[in-house]
């Protein structure tokens, strides 16, 4: 097997979770390349919506809470981490500080937001409960049934393929290699198998690397090489979403509004995200009717005038996710081996974080508190 390239770090998947890893290891100095297995952003970060939402996204539990601290943490990061992204791209990266609009149209769906809202106000998050009256004062497309609003002011949105396509340039800039359309098979072991020494390609080739991040999202578990006991178990979940766009320019909605069975993200043109389905259908990117219909019924009966958009692109994806939707960031027992996965619906919102987080693994450097909350060897079954 040919020897035809090394780095200090080879980074495995090209989404915005890998390029702001490469980016941000580059900047510190390293060697990277990038392999992707099509295109960059090809997968889930180009279908994704960019809500940078942790508040709307409170869940109870062990896990939830820990979700909500990296979230929390990440989106304090996004303001710096957007203008020096732009800066160092050459071109603007938009975060729309508009908020959210968490909507229930029926008594049902009331008593579960004023629920919700108890909760994220126990957890000391800032929201306000509005009447209905007063949410169409803010966004008067709404339905007119509407029955209760809750307003979150702190979460915001960016569009993801304006970041992808920063993330591409700033990467470039900093001296990453990026290898589009090579499919790395799996990683390659020293003779001991006691550390990792680089990755094999599909097609036999072998490139040298001191350590290997892999950020390959829904495709995580094809990779080969790694020890059984060590792995990450991810999983895809299938989300279809709707790309819609207003003839009559921006203005429908101001806001981000999420409601039971999806959400509508605007963006600054008059562009809207429609989305999104969760479902367990493996690799599956197939766009389905009974999807489409689903997102349509739902938006409509929350934002009647979604009908009059006209519909640009339909999109699936596949989110990574693991058992407890926690991702998975940091070293591996395996000498060499960082992981960067599992991000579900998070991965945007969590972007500038995991590039940190990675970058002090890479580093060596001791994990902190928020490290540890998403530390892959609580997947790990090595025996003491």
């Amino acid at each position: 097997m040919s020897h035809t390239d090394n780095a200090d770090v080879a980074v495995i998947g090209g989404g915005v979770i890998g390029l702001a890893v490469a980016w941000r290891l580059a900047q510190r100095g390293a060697s990277v390349t990038l392999f992707e297995r099509g295109a960059l952003g090809d997968g889930a970060s180009s279908v994704a919506a960019g809500m940078l939402a942790p508040v709307s996204e409170a869940e109870y539990g062990v896990s939830g809470r820990h979700a909500l601290e990296l979230g929390l943490a990440a989106a304090r990061r996004w303001p710096g981490f957007a203008h020096e992204l732009g800066q160092a791209a050459g071109r603007p990266v938009s975060l729309r500080r508009s908020g959210t609009l968490m909507l229930a149209r029926d008594r049902d769906e009331a008593e579960a937001l004023e629920r919700e809202h108890r909760f994220r106000d126990s957890l000391g998050l800032v929201t306000r409960r509005l009447r209905s009256s007063q949410a169409r004062a803010l966004e008067p497309a709404l339905a007119p049934n509407l029955r209760l609003a809750l307003e979150i002011p702190d979460d915001h949105s960016v569009d993801p393929r304006e970041v992808l396509a920063a993330l591409r340039q700033a990467a470039a800039t900093a001296g990453v290699r990026v290898r589009e359309g090579t499919a790395v098979s799996g990683l390659w072991l020293a003779r001991a198998e006691d550390r990792v020494q680089g990755v094999e390609l599909g097609d036999g080739e072998r490139v040298v690397a001191d350590q290997v991040v892999v950020a390959s999202g829904a495709w995580t578990g094809a990779l080969e090489g790694i020890p059984e006991a060590l792995r990450v178990p991810v999983r895809p979940l299938k989300g279809q979403t709707l790309r819609l766009r207003d003839p009559a320019g921006p203005g429908l909605l101001g806001r981000v509004v999420r409601y039971p069975g999806g959400y509508l993200v605007p963006r600054d043109d008059g562009r809207y995200v429609l989305g999104a389905t969760m479902e367990e259908r493996g690799h599956d990117v197939t766009p389905t009717a009974g999807g489409m219909y689903d997102l349509l019924r739902d938006a409509h009966e929350h934002v009647p005038g979604v009908s009059e958009l006209v519909i640009e692109e339909i999109a699936v994806g596949l989110r990574p996710g693991t058992a407890d939707n926690l991702p998975a960031i940091g070293r591996a027992a395996l000498a060499g081996l960082v992981w960067a996965v599992g991000h579900h619906r998070s991965g945007i919102l969590l972007t500038p974080l995991t590039a940190d987080l990675v970058t002090a693994a890479v580093a060596g450097e001791a994990p902190d508190d928020l490290a540890r909350a998403c530390a892959p060897a609580r997947f790990e079954r090595v025996p003491a």
